[in-house]
């Protein structure tokens, strides 16, 4: 990338006034993080934007005719996998998983393969296939693909650096603009920097920790100026908790990890059974049968169906009827399975939160709880089905605490995160994303495999 002349000189003169040798190096090796950071920062909000503006289409259109989603949401959901089938096929789902195996090939022998999982046709594929699969109801979140987003972003950063400049670390930008993404999809800072640490990266701290810092306050302080101080849900009230209420965590928690390890494994089971599927109008029928299976859902059982289901936290925690059907639990299951299998973009966080939610909802009405107690019930059926399908149980408890401000609760949402772990692990060994990373991994060497054969004939 070239920059004009006049600019370039006046910045080259600015920098050569600086008589510091490590204050030069040091900002030269930053600066890069800061430019990533602050277009994450933007590129963020404009996603959420786009994407709270699609979820009110959704209801616009259910508003005016449920029917209509008989045909919207196949269609929709048609496009959706298009988009990223011709396109960018590595744009398909959540995203997590893609940085995962790319920040696994940033090395000298396979790096080159790292464009496939992270560019900016991703993020164009990924943005609009998304943004297409919520109009049509689709039980996705956003928080997954503002990841890859971000990341994205700052590898091509990485990229345009020129051959003179510092040699900067391909791997840690990566690392950097995943956690840069998180924190500005969530307002959630140390959630951000915990992901990078527990769900990304066995590397140690201290060889990143500056510029994971600064980039992930430059990303949430630029989304925080774009839309003002907020939180992602809001204070609920969290007082007068009875001391016997940690034997109800504890029950949600065993059944949170037990629901979100076995949604997982049965998206694994019917990606691996969608391989199956050979000529290309299979292929394609596929995701039309999973918009009207989402469709009929929605007719049957209402709104509730669709969507990213945060209005089912903010209600459950926000308003005095905190009443939910008992099956809707299993809706906000079944949608995720439905949606994620089509091969389209979008993510799992935010369901995963509002299917806990659900259950801690449903759990502490059948106890005839009280406000406040549901209201934790709630948050830790939120970080409990959250750990349940990404098992990072630490990164699962700050995000729940950041979106919530609720910090007196921490020791009861840490022990629902863990033990949601850990009954996860009996379901299951290895997590959601890191059987999407092994498979992604192979995929891509399996395809370099393939031009490889096809070259020497």
């Amino acid at each position: 990338m070239q920059l004009p002349d006049s600019l370039r000189r006046q910045l080259k003169a600015r920098y050569d006034a600086l008589a510091n040798h490590h204050i030069k190096r040091d900002l030269l090796n930053a600066l890069p993080f800061w430019v990533g950071a602050v277009i994450t920062g933007l590129v963020a909000v404009l996603y959420a934007k786009l994407f709270g503006w699609a979820e009110t289409g959704t209801r616009a259109i259910y508003a005016y005719s449920p029917r209509a989603f008989l045909a919207v949401t196949p269609l929709c959901f048609l496009v959706g996998w298009w988009l990223v089938q011709r396109y960018a096929p590595y744009a398909r789902g959540s995203g997590i998983p893609q940085v995962s195996a790319a920040i696994d090939l940033s090395n000298p022998r396979h790096r080159y393969k790292v464009s496939r999982l992270l560019s900016l046709r991703i993020v164009v594929v990924k943005i609009v296939s998304s943004l297409v699969m919520v109009v049509g109801g689709a039980v996705i979140g956003r928080e997954g693909p503002t990841i890859q987003i971000a990341a994205s972003i700052f590898k091509r950063i990485n990229d345009w650096l020129p051959a003179w400049y510092p040699k900067v670390s391909r791997r840690n930008m990566v690392i950097t603009g995943a956690a840069a993404g998180l924190a500005s999809a969530f307002n959630t800072p140390l959630g951000g920097i915990v992901f990078a640490i527990e769900e990304l990266t066995k590397t140690h701290f201290n060889y990143f920790k500056s510029a994971l810092l600064t980039g992930v306050i430059i990303a949430g302080l630029t989304a925080l100026n774009l839309l003002g101080p907020y939180l992602y849900l809001g204070y609920p009230k969290l007082d007068h908790l009875p001391i016997w209420i940690i034997f109800v965590v504890m029950l949600v928690a065993v059944l949170t990890g037990f629901a979100a390890s076995s949604m997982a494994e049965a998206i694994l089971w019917l990606l691996r059974q969608k391989n199956r599927l050979t000529s290309p109008a299979q292929r394609a029928l596929y995701p039309v049968a999973c918009g009207l299976l989402i469709a009929g859902l929605g007719l049957a059982f209402g709104e509730q169906v669709f969507g990213s289901g945060k209005e089912i936290m903010v209600s459950t925690l926000f308003t005095a009827d905190k009443h939910v059907a008992w099956y809707l639990p299993l809706l906000r299951i079944i949608g995720p399975i439905i949606s994620f299998s089509t091969g389209a973009a979008g993510g799992i966080f935010a369901p995963a939160l509002s299917a806990g939610a659900s259950m801690g909802a449903v759990l502490a009405e059948w106890m005839y709880l009280p406000d406040t107690a549901t209201n934790l019930l709630v948050l830790c059926g939120m970080a409990g089905f959250l750990t349940g399908v990404t098992r990072s149980p630490f990164t699962s408890s700050i995000l729940v605490i950041e979106m919530t401000n609720s910090h007196n609760i921490i020791f009861y949402l840490m022990l629902t995160a863990l033990l949601a772990n850990l009954v996860s692990n009996l379901v299951t060994r290895h997590s959601f994303y890191d059987q999407l990373k092994v498979q992604y991994i192979q995929e891509i060497h399996r395809t370099e495999g393939q031009v490889g054969i096809s070259a020497t004939k």
